[in-house]
Parts: C-alpha cells; structure tokens; sequence
C-alpha cells in the first residue's frame, strides 16, 4: 500500500494496493462498493471473501465480478498478500476465517476505519459505544447538532454506513454508532469526541472473554490525543469508571475527559468526588454540565421526552459531547427537550382502558431491562421477560422485578428459566408460551394507571427475525386489541 497520504484526508493512501474484502454484509457490501469505484487508480486488485451463500450475495458478487473484482464463496484460506483487509464485524477477529485472512494482510480494518481515513481533513467525528444506549445517544446527539445548524450525519449501526455517507459527501459532522466488533479493528480512528457510555458482559461468543469486550470498546478513546479531543465517560459503571483510574493521571493523555456522575451515582458529580476537571450530573432535577470552568444547567429532568435513569444519563452524555463540538448551551436545551423516544426504546405505543403500552423490545439483555425499571413507579408495571436466552445470570433482574413491578409474564424460549428463577420472589409472576400470549396476559392483570412493558433481556430469534420485527408485532397487536376495545 502507497504510504503517502492524500492532501486533505484524515489518512488516505494514494493507493490502497491490492484490497480484501472479508464478508457480505451491509458494512461489506458498502466497503466493495466503494472500492469498485476506485478499482484501477487507487485500488490495485479487490477480492471478496463473501462466505455464505444467499440470493443477495449472490447477486452482488455478480455485479462485483463484472466490474473486475474477484469474488469467492468458499475462501478460507488466503495464499496471495493484500495489503489491507476490511472485515465485516459480524466476524469474530478470533475466528480462523480473520486469523487467515490477517495472516495474509499487511493489516485489517473495520469499514469504520475505512470510512474515517478516507474522509475529508477538516471533518468531524463523533463516536458512541457502550453495552447499552448508544442508538439513543448518538440519535440525540445528531438532533442537538442539527439545532445547532450543523450538516451532520448519524452513521455506522444507525443511518447509512460510513463508508456510504463518507463516499456521498452527506456531512461536515459524523455521529458514529460503533460497535465492539467494529472497534475491535480499529487501528487509527480518531474521532474528535469520544462517547463510551457502559460495559457490562454481552456478544462475549464473538470476544471469547469480558476483558476482550472491554478493549474493544476502549479502542474508541485510544487515538484521541491525536487531535487532543474530548472523551465522556460513563463514571457510574465500574468498569467504565476504572477505565478514569487508568489514564487520568497519565501525563501523555492529550485529551480531556467529562465523566458522566460518579460511584455514588448519577445525581453526583465527579468533579467534586475526585477533583476531575469537567463533570456531568443530575443537580436534583437539573442536568448539569460543568467544563472548562463554565457551569451549565440545562433543563430539568421533567422537560425530557425520553424517561427513565438511563435515559438521563444518555442524555447528560449527550449534552457533554454537544458542549464539546462547540454547541452553546440554548441549542443544547433545544435538542433536549424536543428529542422524541425512538422505535423500541422504551415507545409508547397505545393504550386500552386505561392501560398504557410500551414497546422496549429493544432491550436484549438484562442491563437493559433493569435500566428499563427505573422508568416505573414501583407497582404500576407489568414486564414481558423473554424470548432467546442468553443465559445470563437473573438475580439483579428478580430482585428488581420483585421491588418495582405489579407483575411479571415469562414467555418463549427462556420462559421457563426466567419463570423458575422468580421462585421464592413476592411479584405475581407467570409462564406462557408465545409473546402473544404474554400481551393478554398481562392485560388481564393491569387495571386503569397501569403500564404493561416489552422488555424481554432476551434476543427475540425464537418467534422473531430481529429485535425490530419483535417490537412491531407487539405494537400491532396493541393496536388491534385497542380497536376491539372500543
């Protein structure tokens, strides 16, 4: 790969040499696209290790074939160098199909990367990661930057993938949900402000260990001294928080840090625990922003649109890293208290006699459910817990149920492991089978006040394609049950 790096890029070689791509995925085929564009001037030779075969792929390869570029469904073991793979995230980095492929490249990236070093110089990054929250954070911070005025995108796991907006010129300003899997081949990247929400155990099939997770999702800050840029923190979490011990006294840091709460949780500050320089928290109803010396309120807890804990503190995140990109504080508030809760976060969908209807499908472990909880006035919520289990452990998820909720209905797959583990607690819980039944069982039990919430901890691949599909099954059959109900 040519060394030099093209004027008024991030870090652009001139040619990128002979390039593999490994996988067919959205990010993959964006990836190929892209460099099928540049095939004969900056691309030498482009191969494709697609891997499985679908209808979709194959159809791609076609047209990848027919613009010269090499493709194969059963390549596994690689006996050409290329100089740089770009790899799919839906492929472990410890799976013997990355190891070959690394072993004969002269290095692998994530299309995160890609995208970031073929961007324009004097753009800007922004990049959210975290177990829980990160759609909602960089959804939020899209919407503050866009009160702002700001031509910006929301991209990587929401929106258009980077390459595709990179490629299309859509932004001065990128807003990059990233992955653990992206990050995990993440190099270089450099974003001007750094979002790391959360850590708590999960897609540890594709990380093998918790330690590897948690690297991964570090990779988000590794490069910002860079450009001396700005990391918020979750400082609540402890695995995050030792993330502070770490660097906050490492004298070739280059970046500042806002931590979002602190130990004692998110309605204190950091900066008054420790002595960081910059905080984040809840002043009794207030979010509180304080950087550089300038103490920022913003609005109180009420004017949010989007409810619960967690949902602060996503919020006080968001602000910090609005604050960072040079956002004032009046279209700070702005974005604040005009963003709406997105599909399958905690969304209010419908009500029958009374009885109000959530849609949190979105929630596919139990770190999201319980944050999910705190939402609820203790005795006025019915959960729906289930789906595909995880195996995860459940006491914290039972002891919070058995403090907050008027109910709980255990459905699916981990129905009865889910149903078994309530055994001894106090809330009202059952077992059915299906999400459906779930839905009128739990509106069988709630009365006028009462709130009857999909938050399963659970994946949804036993009765549904996706978390999504799961959440728009519930929302229609909602609404067919509020239609009969009148």
């Amino acid at each position: 790969m040519d060394a030099s790096i093209i004027e008024g890029t991030k870090a652009a070689p001139e040619c990128w040499g002979d390039v593999l791509i490994l996988g067919l995925g959205k990010s993959g085929k964006a990836a190929a696209s892209y460099c099928l564009n540049l095939l004969g001037g900056r691309v030498n030779s482009l191969t494709i290790a697609a891997g499985e075969k679908n209808d979709s792929a194959l159809e791609f390869a076609a047209a990848c074939e027919a613009r010269g570029a090499r493709v194969f469904f059963d390549l596994f073991t690689f006996e050409k160098h290329y100089d740089v793979c770009i790899a799919s995230p839906g492929i472990s980095q410890f799976s013997r199909f990355y190891e070959n492929a690394s072993a004969a490249s002269g290095e692998v990236i994530s299309e995160v990367e890609f995208a970031w070093r073929e961007s324009p110089a004097e753009s800007r990054w922004v990049a959210v990661t975290g177990t829980n929250g990160k759609t909602t954070t960089t959804s939020l911070i899209t919407h503050i930057l866009k009160c702002a005025g700001e031509r910006v995108a929301a991209v990587g796991n929401i929106g258009n993938t980077c390459i595709e907006a990179v490629g299309n010129r859509e932004a001065d300003v990128y807003v990059c949900e990233a992955s653990s899997f992206q990050l995990a081949s993440c190099r270089m990247f450099a974003p001007d402000v750094a979002v790391l929400l959360n850590i708590t155990p999960d897609h540890l099939y594709w990380h093998m260990t918790f330690e590897a997770y948690a690297e991964a999702k570090k990779q988000v800050y590794a490069n910002l001294s860079k450009n001396h840029g700005t990391l918020v923190i979750d400082a609540v979490c402890d695995v995050t928080r030792a993330c502070v011990k770490e660097f906050k006294d490492d004298p070739k840091r280059g970046f500042s840090y806002i931590p979002v709460g602190c130990a004692a949780g998110i309605d204190h500050s950091m900066k008054e625990a420790c002595g960081s320089d910059n905080a984040a928290f809840l002043d009794g109803a207030m979010l509180r922003v304080d950087v550089d010396g300038a103490k920022t309120d913003l609005v109180t807890v009420g004017e949010l649109r989007i409810k619960g804990e967690h949902n602060v503190s996503n919020a006080l995140a968001s602000a910090a890293a609005a604050l960072a990109c040079g956002v004032i504080p009046a279209q700070v508030r702005e974005g604040l208290t005009t963003f709406e809760p997105l599909e399958h976060r905690l969304e209010p969908c419908g009500e029958i006699n009374g009885v109000k209807f959530v849609n949190d499908s979105k929630a596919t472990n139990v770190d999201a459910t319980l944050k999910a909880l705190s939402a609820f006035a203790p005795g006025t919520a019915i959960f729906l817990l289930g789906g595909h289990d995880k195996g995860t452990d459940l006491d914290d998820l039972v002891a919070e149920c058995d403090a907050k909720c008027k109910a709980v209905v255990c459905f699916g797959a981990a129905g009865e492991r889910f149903f078994n583990a309530f055994d001894g607690a106090k809330v009202p819980h059952v077992r059915v089978d299906h999400m459906e039944d779930a839905l009128d069982t739990a509106i069988g039990m709630a009365g006028e006040g009462d709130e009857v919430v999909l938050s399963p901890a659970c994946s949804s691949f036993d009765e549904f394609d996706s978390f999504e599909h799961r959440g728009k099954v519930f929302k229609q059959l909602v609404a067919f049950r509020a239609s009969n109900a009148r």
